[in-house]
């Protein structure tokens, strides 16, 4: 291949830390690599496991930003791996970290499901209902709008981005985060949900909820799946601000 033909040379930068080892300390290493054309950074780091560096971790699945696996700091912003294009860095240099807020398990691999699971369980993520279910029947049906608002709010893959963006959980650990009303704000719209405003303050009502978030909205400009955060927290807040 002729000098003319090759791809320009790349430069990623990697926080490597294993909190499990005695030994290991935080220091990042710089890999080399040629540019292929349409590279994305999940090709770059699959290639320099391979060839470089065997013992580098990070995670992935699906490769195609289904699975929100893939989330991590890049050169100062949280993105998935999968969907960054490495010809997006005229420079040619990325500086990745692990994304904050997440148990670390190993350089850019973080315990995203261990924090969701969490969440999950303290904004009690599932339909509250009294009615009996009688599977025999067709089911109730719903308003296209009212469903597609519902539908809207379940593309959130749980990567963890809008987490690792918040200037709130920055200084409030225990912040249900923007992943977290997004989930409240989904059961509310849900006609199947029976709870009422004052079910949902008891849940987010305070400064560790709804009324914690600074309204900084970087989860929004971040997320990959680009979900109406700033209008859902604020319509939240605006709905649950008249309970008390």
């Amino acid at each position: 291949m002729s000098n003319e033909q090759k791809g320009r040379e790349i430069t990623i930068s990697v926080l490597k830390f294993n909190p499990r080892s005695k030994i290991s300390k935080p220091h990042f290493v710089d890999y080399k690599i040629e540019e292929t054309p349409g590279m994305t950074l999940f090709i770059a780091l699959n290639y320099i496991r391979e060839n470089l560096d065997p013992d580098l971790s990070f995670d992935f699945v699906c490769r195609a930003g289904i699975c929100g696996s893939c989330g991590m700091v890049i050169n100062g912003k949280p993105a998935l791996a999968c969907r960054t294009l490495t010809s997006s860095y005229p420079e040619g240099k990325l500086k990745l970290m692990p994304m904050p807020a997440f148990e670390l398990i190993k350089d850019l691999s973080v315990n995203t499901g261990k924090w969701m699971d969490k969440m999950s369980k303290r904004v009690e993520s599932w339909i509250h209902s009294n009615k009996e279910v009688d599977i025999s029947k067709m089911e109730e049906r719903i308003d296209p709008d009212v469903a597609n608002d519902t539908f809207e709010l379940d593309r959130c893959i749980e990567c963890g981005i809008c987490v690792a963006s918040c200037g709130t959980m920055l200084m409030r650990p225990d912040f249900v985060g923007p992943v977290g009303l997004n989930r409240v704000a989904r059961f509310e719209v849900d006609p199947h949900d029976n709870r009422t405003s004052e079910d949902f303050y008891e849940l987010v009502g305070d400064d560790d909820g709804i009324f914690g978030c600074m309204s900084l909205m970087a989860c929004e400009d971040h997320c990959p799946k680009h979900l109406p955060l700033q209008n859902k927290i604020a319509y939240l807040r605006r709905k649950l601000v008249s309970v008390k």
